[in-house]
């Protein structure tokens, strides 16, 4: 009886902490961030020229950086993550998905 206790209190707890930390810090949009579904590759991408995109490949490789300008064929991804001084052209037809910031937590 005093485990189910325990465990109730501990589950109880957890459910307030989680809700409390949305009510305190709610999720606000990131201003200009968007998609259309309707539009290509290129066009989403230049959409986010300055701010931080992670790039995922048709071979399974990611690159995570700030896109610093976007081509009819090639995509230029500056400051990536993980490797210091590091730059990327990337060949937008090899491009399988693209994963970018919409919510902030404030």
């Amino acid at each position: 009886m005093k485990r189910a206790i325990k465990i109730a209190s501990g589950t109880f707890l957890a459910v307030i902490l989680f809700s409390v930390t949305f009510v305190a810090f709610p999720a606000t949009v990131v201003e200009g961030a968007s998609y259309n579904v309707s539009s290509s590759a290129n066009d989403n991408l230049k959409m986010y020229i300055g701010k931080e995109v992670v790039i995922h490949m048709h071979s399974g490789k990611t690159f995570q950086g700030y896109v610093k300008s976007v081509g009819d064929n090639f995509i230029h991804l500056e400051k990536l993550s993980g490797r210091d001084f590091y730059d990327a052209l990337i060949r937008i037809e090899d491009i399988s998905a693209i994963e970018a910031k919409f919510r902030d937590m404030k």
